[in-house]
């Protein structure tokens, strides 16, 4: 009988050191991914054993191995399962390295892999799932592993794929579990292998899909690449990263000798036997009737959903990390939703990491290694109660335009973070930005026997798709596409879009394939992820005057669509990757609006497109929105100020007016600032700013930016000097401090007010008149949506930033500073702000940006004051700063043919190229950077490097140094 957890676990020993969990390996069909082992590993003690389970015919043996860690106490354990088509052996390196960090860890071949003995059940709970439960029993028993109660161990379990799945199901089926960390793995083996993206969505989460029981489109290729490596021979699985050994045989070692006696007397039951490989006979009748016929049956529906979470997640109480890929056309972000979802209901702890890579690609160094210090934290704190509380929030890859085949120059090592995963567990519902998208309605073609079909990717040989230019291959006639308009500002999707289609097909039944495209102005396509969302239609109308009005979700994505690129909704009757009927016919496809009745086609359609605001987690803050109501209430005694302050500095005030003040916005000459202690903030500080400039002001924390700017408010006196805004003496209460917005140490939100509503007052605090304020346009900078309307206590930083940079907008200012406005902004919305900056400056408005990252300071700005303790040490031009700027360092990739990227880069108006030590430099005259690495991305050069040959980090750094 299995323990039950205790209300109260133990306190972790003291001495106990901190561990990490390593990122599993996960079985690809061509091969598996493991992290290599910790340099320098203390001893770590190993003992090999086969370990009996199951009875009767269904008795096996399971080879394993236990690692035991160098430390004399009792440790957590962490059992480690392997992928499919792996072993015991695939996960080796990772298990050593967290016994050197203080677990002890057991790996093992599953039933019907490596050498252990029995038949592959898809982690049927009456066999793999008791399988684990039988290695908890082992766990329990041994001295070295911490217990929670007598017979219950203080254990972890962390799979990737087929082990992710067997990681969620033994949290199910087995209370001793008391965290989990699944990685690329599946809610429902059914709406995997048989999808079918079509109806409403039941939930406000970003990626959530249709878990519709009725038959999708069987899932061809991955079914039978699982069904290949199942089958295999021993050396096929050697190859395959699997096993081997004894239980390799063509019939496998263990089988059931009254099995065995069977299939003497009967031939075709050897035949099956010998078809079905490793496979119980059920898993193999099961493939076979959806290969042959490509339809879910009841019985083979019945033994997927047996393998599948989704019918016991409301048994999981194991604080769970749910690690998915957003290059997964196995089991894609809809499967890891739907498991967030289903576990959370119940108020379990889940947290949810997107990576950029899947069964379809794996991730690169950088994002492995992060996701193996994920992993790492989960288990230290739920386990070990150490270490820094992982929290329940979303992580994803920050979204890029750029497409795969340039590898590691599209920062997709980048990673986002928001609070919580939007629409999950009381969290705030998904929000979706509409575009409109349009087209007439279009015939679309299904060939006989569904050839030609259209090529997207290549299940499981992403590396394959990217080496062959990431292109697809759509079969003209067999497509109907829907476009918007080129975008006015980017939209950067994270999750799962909706879109509504009109549909109508003479036999009264369709199969079709939703993508959504990224194109670009050049009329270059990309297909993010390589995703398609199959669409098993049944019911609908035959008349293609009076459409079936379809409601659809697209992959889920995360994408960003650049300015001035077009968003294109492509449908399909044919992907190489599905089974498709043997009919031929022709479909009719249009768009089905919002506004139009059902079963009306209409010319356009709204396209929802997810969207999360992240934040850097490791800026939190408080709203601090008591600064607000001491402004409010200075205001009120704002005549009292002025008047004390021109009585007591009279002799300071200087009255007349500078004749080029137009010209230059702001000037400071020979600022200073010092304090009674004698601490000198500013120092003799001198520069101006023309019209028209986005000006930054760059310095460490303590070089005196934000005293020089309230200084420039008049909320501070300068101790000496003159500061002068358009040409004005600026001081407390001038008149031409109301041609300056401004955004400076902290929001000052009122928490209890919308965002909406805290804009407004603030500008009737102003006393100007409403219709100056262009309140619309200062929504539209802080991008909200239907939040802006919501209480700013339930805002995110990044979101309290936003708004109050619209607060400093309101009016229009002449003159705009701000004072480290990308606190809390995640790298979208960092960017977006940038486009903002350089709009506003290109009307003719002065803009003053004051921060400590060189990086925004050199993508924003177009000049730069450079300050170190209190005083300028540089000014002038980003270019004259770096003092190299047309100069670009290009890194290819290896195996690359550096002289075709240099004939490439010559063939290019205003650009030389050659060899340097530091590798291939161009010189850009005139030549837009992005055009470069565009030219060299088009010609198939695979570019793993594009940054200026000298930054602006370099030459700041060079003059602090100097300072």
């Amino acid at each position: 009988m299995r323990s039950l957890r205790g209300l109260v676990r133990p306190r972790p020993r003291p001495g106990a050191r901190a561990a990490a969990a390593a990122l599993l390996a996960f079985a690809l069909p061509a091969g598996s991914f493991v992290l290599a082992p910790p340099a320098g590993a203390a001893e770590v003690r190993t003992e090999e054993a086969r370990v009996p389970s199951g009875s009767g015919e269904d008795a096996v043996e399971l080879d394993t191995t236990l690692y035991l860690p160098d430390t004399d106490e009792p440790a957590p354990a962490v059992v480690l399962a392997h992928g499919f088509g792996g072993s015991k052996r695939s996960v080796a390196d990772d298990a050593a390295d967290l016994a050197d960090r203080g677990y002890v860890v057991l790996t093992y071949s599953a039933r019907g892999f490596g050498e252990s003995t029995g038949r592959i059940g898809l982690n049927d709970p009456r066999y793999e799932i008791a399988d684990l439960s039988r290695l908890l029993d082992l766990l329990a028993g041994r001295e070295e592993v911490e217990l929670d109660a007598a017979g219950d161990p203080r254990v972890g379990v962390a799979g990737g794929s087929y082990g992710g799945a067997l990681a969620l199901l033994g949290a199910a089926y087995d209370e001793r579990v008391d965290a989990i960390a699944p990685q690329i793995t599946w809610h429902s083996l059914t709406t995997s292998l048989f999808p079918s993206q079509t109806g409403e969505l039941a939930a406000d989460t970003v990626a959530a899909v249709p878990q519709t029981e009725a038959a999708g489109v069987y899932k061809r290729l991955w079914a039978g690449l699982f069904f290949g490596i199942g089958s295999a021979s021993g050396g096929l699985l050697d190859a395959l990263g699997g096993g081997g050994g004894a239980g390799s045989a063509a019939l496998p070692a263990g089988l059931p000798e009254q099995l065995l006696e069977r299939t003497a007397a009967d031939p075709e039951a050897a035949e099956l036997l010998l078809t079905c490989g490793r496979f119980r006979i059920e898993v193999c009748e099961a493939y076979q009737t959806a290969a042959s016929t490509g339809t879910l049956t009841p019985e083979v529906a019945a033994v997927l959903d047996r393998s599948s979470p989704a019918g016991v997640l409301d048994r999981i109480d194991a604080p769970t990390l749910l690690v998915q890929g957003t290059q997964d056309s196995l089991f894609g972000l809809g499967q890891a939703d739907a498991n967030a979802r289903g576990i959370a209901a119940d108020g379990t702890p889940v947290k949810v990491v997107w990576f950029a890579g899947g069964h379809d690609a794996p991730s690169s160094d950088v994002q492995a290694q992060d996701l193996r210090d994920q992993v790492a934290g989960w288990f230290d704190w739920h386990l070990r109660g150490q270490g820094e509380d992982p929290g329940t929030g979303f992580e994803f890859p920050a979204p890029t335009g750029l497409g795969a085949t340039i590898g590691r120059v599209q920062g997709g090592d980048q990673t986002v973070a928001a609070a919580a995963y939007p629409g999950l567990d009381g969290a705030e519902p998904a929000t979706r930005r509409g575009v409109t998208v349009s087209g007439p309605v279009q015939p679309v073609v299904t060939p006989a026997g569904g050839t030609p079909a259209a090529l997207t990717t290549v299940p499981g040989l992403g590396a394959l798709t990217s080496a062959l230019g990431g292109a697809t291959a759509e079969i003209p006639g067999q497509f109907a596409a829907f476009d918007s308009a080129p975008l006015e500002a980017p939209v950067e999707v994270v999750g799962a879009s909706t879109v509504d289609l009109a549909v109508a097909s003479p036999s009264g039944s369709a199969t079709l394939f939703a993508k959504l495209y990224d194109v670009g102005p050049d009329g270059a396509t990309t297909l993010p992820g390589g995703l398609v969302a199959p669409l098993a239609l049944t019911g609908i109308s035959t008349d293609p005057t009076a459409p079936t009005r379809v409601s659809v979700t697209l992959p889920g994505i995360v994408h960003r669509f650049e300015t001035g690129h077009t968003m294109r909704v492509l449908v399909s009757s044919t992907d190489q990757a599905f089974a498709l009927p043997d009919e031929a016919a022709v479909y009719s496809v249009g768009l089905a609006s919002d506004v139009a009745p059902n079963g009306v086609a209409a010319g356009e359609a709204t396209l929802a497109a997810p969207e999360v605001d992240g934040r850097d987690e490791s800026a939190a803050g408080t709203s601090r929105w008591w600064v607000l109501l001491a402004v409010l209430a200075g205001l009120g005694l704002l005549g009292w100020l002025v008047a004390r302050w021109w009585g007591s500095r009279r002799d300071r005030r200087i009255s007349e007016v500078q004749p080029d003040g137009e010209d230059v916005p702001l000037r400071f000459t020979g600022v200073t600032k010092a304090y009674k202690d004698g601490f000198v903030a500013v120092r003799d500080l001198s520069f101006e700013v023309r019209r028209g400039q986005v000006l930054g002001l760059l310095g460490p924390n303590g070089a005196g930016k934000t005293t020089s700017l309230r200084m420039l408010m008049g909320l501070i006196r300068p101790t000496d000097g003159r500061i002068s805004v358009f040409g004005h003496a600026a001081g407390p209460g001038a008149p031409v401090l109301s041609r300056l917005g401004s955004f400076v140490e902290g929001t000052g939100l009122q928490p209890h007010l919308s965002g909406r509503d805290n804009l407004t007052l603030y500008w009737a605090a102003t006393g100007r008149p409403a219709e100056d304020a262009h309140m619309d346009e200062a929504i539209a900078v802080a991008g909200l949506g239907a939040a802006i309307d919501r209480p700013v206590r339930r805002y995110s930083q990044g979101m309290r930033q936003r708004v109050a940079i619209a607060q400093a907008m309101l009016g229009l200012p002449d003159l705009l500073v701000l004072d480290e406005p990308t606190n809390g902004l995640d790298p979208p919305q960092i960017h977006a702000m940038r486009e903002v900056l350089h709009d506003y400056a290109a009307t003719g408005r002065t803009v003053i940006v004051s921060s400590h990252l060189l990086s925004e300071i050199e993508q924003t700005c177009s000049h730069v004051v450079v300050m170190a303790k209190g005083q300028k040490i540089a000014q002038g031009t980003v270019e004259e700063i770096v003092g190299a700027g047309g100069s670009v360092l290009v890194g290819l990739a290896d195996g690359a043919d550096t002289d075709r990227a240099i004939a490439v880069l010559a063939g290019l108006p205003g650009v030389t190229a050659g060899r340097a030590d530091d590798g291939l430099v161009a010189e850009l005259d005139g030549a837009r950077r992005a055009d470069v690495l565009q030219a060299l991305v088009s010609a198939g050069i695979a570019v793993e490097q594009f940054t200026p040959r000298r930054r602006l980090e370099d030459a700041f750094l060079a003059l602090v140094g100097e300072s």
